[in-house]
């Protein structure tokens, strides 16, 4: 069974011997917008919506003579939930990766000249985007949080800890080593929780869960579950987890996935990349205690663009539509949309950027709009292939690849949803 939590909605698959899907089911959650440039999730949405389709996949593949013999978690990256350890209640709110609250925070500590420190040591920006700073966020701001995590009664994790802590009944506090290099405490050269940033950030070592690789021994799940203790047997952050899907082994091999965000990650080798373009240094897995490092740009909005045109426009009634519109047109009109609903993610890096839509005139609809949602998310992954290529870390062309570079390159028209 894998378990993926993402960031608009939670799904589980179960895969026969041979790879072929033998059972599945999905469900979408809310989500919360409490201020300006804030995005949460309710973690008993994260969990129970989880639970919701894991058993139903569960029982698919029983009623046709299937055995789930071990379960893996992938899950939206950076995303930070605290809760307490005895009653496993969350103290706050998830802090969603999309969230800027932190973002003069992160402002403050580039003035004070940290982050080529940071960078060096995690191979990250100072950016809200990864879960450092929501952290100390929460520690400062949820009364006796900080106390409370010096005595070490609350424990952090990114969503694959949390789903792992409940999978497991509260006796497996741990995640992998990719989720570990999001958070913006581990340093990419030991891979361990670094004491120098906790003490930055002012957070208790306490409350950090155990660093293992990818494929590992993660417990197993609470009987009361399933009607039987399934192992858990790994763990990888859903961008990862979908480079490790498309055999991303050989250096300079690539996977662009688009979900609610759009992330390309390279298979760097052996060694941390340093990218001269605002690009990620990040780890793209460890197995048996040997490490793939990646290079990584990450687009915040992609697919959740086409989810705006359906929730908050309310010009298509499913994602698909998109499709339809924008290709009955011509060409886009002219019409752009620079969808930083969140702030701009890389090669940019501007938190404080807000989305524009550009070229409107009285002959703008639906479809035009439409059009230029897809677009971007072309133009986006552009601007990280470009960087990559400027870093002289172009990725191998190789077959289907090599076309989509080329289909990419003039940012034409991709059907991509």
């Amino acid at each position: 069974m894998a378990l993926d939590q993402g960031t608009t909605s939670s799904r589980a698959m179960i895969f026969d011997k041979a790879g072929q899907v033998v059972a599945a089911d999905q469900m979408e959650f809310e989500q919360h917008y409490p201020a300006q440039g804030w995005v949460e999730h309710d973690p008993d949405d994260l969990w129970s919506s989880s639970l919701k389709v894991a058993r139903r996949a569960y029982e698919q593949a029983q009623a046709r003579g299937y055995e789930v013999a071990a379960i893996g978690i992938t899950n939206q990256r950076e995303t930070t939930i605290i809760w307490d350890r005895q009653s496993g209640k969350p103290i706050h709110k998830a802090i969603v990766w999309q969230d800027r609250r932190t973002a003069q925070r992160c402002r403050d500590l580039k003035a004070d000249g940290v982050e080529e420190m940071f960078r060096a040591r995690t191979g990250l920006l100072l950016d809200p985007y990864f879960s450092v700073s929501k952290i100390a966020w929460l520690l400062d701001h949820v009364d006796g949080a900080r106390r409370a995590a010096e005595n070490g009664d609350l424990a952090f994790g990114t969503v694959d800890s949390f789903l792992l802590w409940n999978l497991t009944g509260g006796r497996e506090h741990a995640t992998d080593v990719t989720n570990a290099a999001r958070t913006g405490l581990l340093n990419l050269e030991t891979l361990e929780w670094d004491d120098e940033l906790l003490r930055l950030f002012r957070i208790p070592a306490a409350i950090l869960p155990q660093i293992k690789d990818c494929a590992d021994d993660f417990g197993a799940s609470d009987p009361a579950l399933f009607g039987a203790s399934i192992p858990i047997c790994g763990m990888a952050g859903d961008q990862q987890a979908a480079s490790i899907g498309q055999c991303c082994f050989a250096p300079g091999s690539i996977k662009s996935t688009y979900g609610t965000g759009c992330f390309v990650l390279m298979n760097a080798g052996s060694r941390p990349p340093v990218s001269q373009n605002r690009l990620l240094s990040t780890v793209a897995y460890r197995l048996k205690g040997q490490t793939a490092y990646a290079l990584e740009g990450s687009i915040f909005i992609a697919g959740a663009a086409v989810q705006w045109l359906r929730d908050g426009l309310k010009i298509i009634d499913s994602a698909a539509e998109s499709e339809a519109l924008a290709s009955g047109l011509a060409d886009n009109s002219g019409v752009y949309l620079v969808p930083a609903f969140t702030g701009l993610g890389a090669p940019h890096w501007d938190p404080d950027a807000r989305g524009a839509l550009l070229g409107l005139t009285r002959a703008t609809g639906p479809a035009q709009i439409a059009r230029a949602a897809l677009e971007a998310v072309c133009y986006q992954t552009h601007d990280l292939l470009a960087a990559m290529e400027s870093d002289g870390l172009a990725p191998q062309s190789c077959g289907w690849m090599g076309a989509w570079w080329a289909m990419i390159g003039p940012c034409s028209f991709w059907p991509i949803f």
